[in-house]
């Protein structure tokens, strides 16, 4: 009598990031003869991938082990991530949890399960930090149209609100001749648009004699996918050569996410951010200079500690005038470790929460003015799904689009004509 397959559930929290490697864990147990099912169905195995940029972020993690050994009580939990680097003893102490994998040992889960004691407690292993120096090359599969190539993982700068370094280690990436490998294994698949991904994927190479600017030069001579884009690079990384490059090029797309954090120098400094608000004003205008049409998402944070009224009206008003299209806004959370719970006076959560509505108000604005911008052209679009009988996609400076059609086709890119604007997205005909 044969043994029956074992069934392996996934639950990734957090950046895009996680979901290439989550996704590349996968495939690992794929290889070895399990059987991936839906976090929600009731599994032996549950791998949940956690992320710990905020306190929502630990509630969720929570909340979703204590759901995994609901459904199944005789499963086995393994915990992976930033929370399991940062956070590995906390994260034990949770009923139900059986293993807890930190940044270095994330990709040997496999190797680990058959350590798992049901009756002997929680596994943990976890190395320091300084000790993860391992890059491991990841790539997202699943979602047919598009793919997340991990080109660089860790972070060497010390933000005061940030844990990432300490839960993902130094900068660190693999050579171009390898990257270009898995990218090629990437363009084999169905997939037709790749975005790089990373913590700080403008400081690929470092240390080497390798640089970012010199890996996009490669990947734009990549056959088998049509589209490239830039997930989110750092202003001081994004240079005119960078820019420039993307404008000429047919694979790189006019959309880029630079993220600003704040609009007072005063709070950047106190961030330990790398530049000043001029810099970052300089590559918005550069940006559009050679490409008018281009998308360009920012990510600000409310509510740092001793941000007063007026440095969040600088905020406000810089980004009001900035030719932005879109805000991801994030509300200051304190984290333990960081050197911002000791600063500056605490901004009270109702004024982090009404600064925060104010900013998505604003976003709301730009999206739809963005938008405006591009009602009665034609633009390219990739069909990525559809929902509710309409076909769903994006056009190449990051507009959803919805518009009547079939399903066959999804993973085609089409021309399409933008007829009415209804904020969140544009209708299109084809």
């Amino acid at each position: 009598m044969s043994t029956p397959t074992k069934r392996v559930a996934f639950h990734t929290l957090g950046c895009k990031l996680n979901f290439s490697e989550t996704a590349t864990i996968s495939r690992d147990f794929i290889c070895h003869g399990f059987e991936k099912v839906d976090y929600r169905d009731k599994a032996d195995i549950y791998v949940l991938n956690t992320c710990s940029v905020t306190e929502n972020a630990d509630k969720e993690a929570r909340k979703l082990i204590r759901q995994a050994k609901r459904r199944n009580p005789e499963s086995s939990v393994a915990v992976i991530g930033c929370y399991a680097q940062l956070k590995p003893n906390d994260i034990a102490a949770i009923t139900g949890v059986d293993m807890v994998l930190g940044a270095q040992e994330k990709f040997n889960l496999l190797n680990h399960l058959d350590t798992i004691d049901l009756n002997g407690g929680t596994k943990v292993i976890q190395s320091e930090i300084d000790h993860v120096h391992k890059f491991t090359p990841s790539y997202s599969s699943g979602e047919r149209t598009r793919s997340f190539l991990k080109v660089q993982d860790g972070c060497d700068y010390t933000c005061s609100f940030c844990t990432i370094p300490l839960a993902r280690g130094k900068s660190r990436s693999n050579s171009i001749e390898n990257t270009m490998k898995v990218a090629k294994e990437v363009a084999q698949t169905d997939t037709r648009e790749l975005v790089l991904t990373g913590v700080n994927i403008g400081d690929f190479g470092k240390g080497t004699s390798e640089t970012f600017f010199d890996l996009i030069q490669q990947l734009d001579t990549l056959d088998g996918i049509d589209r490239i884009r830039i997930s989110s690079i750092e202003p001081n990384l994004f240079t005119d050569e960078i820019i420039e490059f993307c404008a000429t090029s047919q694979k790189f797309m006019p959309h880029f996410h630079v993220p600003l954090q704040s609009g007072s120098d005063k709070i950047l400094s106190d961030m330990r951010r790398r530049y000043k608000r001029d810099l970052y004003q300089n590559r918005v205008e550069k940006i559009k200079s050679v490409l008018p049409d281009a998308c360009i998402g920012v990510d600000v944070i409310v509510g740092f500690p001793g941000e007063t009224n007026n440095d969040f009206l600088n905020t406000y008003n810089f980004l009001n005038e900035l030719e932005i299209s879109y805000l991801h806004v994030f509300t200051y959370s304190e984290r333990p470790d960081t050197d911002a719970v000791e600063m500056g006076e605490v901004v009270s959560k109702e004024k982090r929460s009404e600064r925060s509505r104010m900013l998505h108000i604003l976003s709301d604005k730009k999206r739809r003015f963005f938008h405006d911008q591009f009602v009665n052209q034609r633009r390219p679009v990739l069909f990525e799904n559809m929902k509710n009988g309409k076909l769903l996609g994006h056009t190449d400076n990051y507009i959803q689009i919805q518009t009547d059609g079939t399903p066959d086709l999804i993973n085609t890119i089409h021309p399409v004509k933008l007829s009415g604007n209804y904020g969140r997205f544009v209708q299109g005909i084809l």
